[in-house]
């Protein structure tokens, strides 16, 4: 069988800005028949996310992520339907799910490796399990609920950084729904920081490419900050951390900004914003939702929920077409869009 698919075709390099272009659409084939425990799916909703930055490179730095090859097809976290199945659990018209799902049409995949989804717990809306109530939701949900230490009736200040993004969008919604008073976001237009005030709920926002942030962080937070969600990294964290309380709490999800460079993670704190973090006791301890796998299902139930419920507002940025993925890809690095890039 025929099919197309997208294949890494050159690195960026570790200090690169990653193109379109670093992808390459082809042709390619697979078998005509499946064997006992395979399904063929076809391809319905990929993801891109920022953590595939790492990915690009020949060492990831990372022990959970593997590095992709060149001229070899790439994955991440897809959604499909069955077409043929010859596993047990699963039938001709599933819909299902993988985080190692390849970004091409059709696949034949292990169907042990599946995972069978449900779209009424997210009102029909398949893409949501690759966006709200999948990977990113459990980040923004697990990250809060694990390193916030948000407790209701605390009066407690969260600021969210990369507060448009898909991680970000969701995660000041919750840090609302688990208890914090006032909600502050940090983005890169007008355009965004209107969004989540007006559609997201957050108390106020910010365009950090606007004014002076810590002169408008001051004003928005007059108690200073008690849970910052950290998508971002560099400057605007300094910023941030400089106006954190006493015994506050940094929720260290991305540092976007530094993913270009060839840092540690998570990057080392500037001497003086370092001098604070200890002074006041902040936590910044790195997150990975992949430690809180037995709190999942519970999790994602959770986020479904509050999906059914209109608690939880969702965005996405859908572009069709395998061919445009890399563009999708480039954009997202960049910040263009406004919640999840499928």
């Amino acid at each position: 069988m025929i099919i197309q698919r997208v294949v890494l075709n050159s690195r960026p390099g570790k200090n690169g800005v990653p193109v379109a272009e670093n992808f390459r659409l082809e042709q390619s084939t697979i078998a005509d028949t499946i064997q006992v425990g395979q399904v063929r799916v076809r391809t319905l909703y990929l993801s891109v996310d920022p953590y595939m930055r790492c990915q690009m490179n020949e060492d990831t730095g990372s022990d959970y992520l593997l590095p992709w090859q060149l001229s070899e097809v790439a994955d991440g976290g897809g959604i499909g339907v069955v077409e043929e199945s010859k596993h047990d659990n699963l039938a001709k018209g599933d819909f299902v799910t993988s985080f190692n799902w390849p970004w091409q049409t059709v696949a034949i995949l292990d169907g042990s490796l599946l995972q069978k989804l449900i779209p009424q717990l997210v009102n029909g809306h398949l893409s949501y399990f690759l966006g709200a109530a999948g990977m990113t939701g459990l980040t923004a949900l697990l990250g809060v609920r694990e390193k916030g230490h948000v407790a209701v009736g605390a009066n407690q200040t969260m600021v969210v950084s990369g507060a448009a993004g898909a991680c970000g969008s969701l995660a000041g919604q919750i840090g609302r729904l688990e208890g914090c008073s006032r909600v502050v976001g940090i983005a890169g237009t007008d355009e965004k920081c209107s969004i989540l005030v007006q559609e997201m709920g957050f108390d106020a926002a910010v365009n950090y490419k606007k004014g002076n942030v810590a002169e408008q962080l001051r004003e928005l937070c007059p108690g200073g900050v008690d849970v910052y969600f950290d998508n971002v990294g560099g400057d605007i964290s300094d910023t941030v951390i400089s106006q954190m309380n006493q015994n506050s709490h940094i929720i260290l999800c991305g540092q976007i900004s530094q993913y270009n460079k060839d840092v540690p993670y998570p990057p080392p704190l500037p001497p003086d914003i370092e001098k604070i973090q200890k002074e006041r006791n902040i936590t910044r301890e790195r997150f990975l939702v992949l430690n809180y796998m037995d709190k999942q299902e519970a999790s994602i139930l959770q986020l479904c929920q509050w999906i059914q419920e209109g608690k939880l507002k969702v965005r996405e940025t859908v572009v069709e077409g395998l061919a445009n993925i890399g563009a999708a890809f480039q954009s997202m690095m960049n910040g263009g869009n406004i919640g999840k890039q499928i």
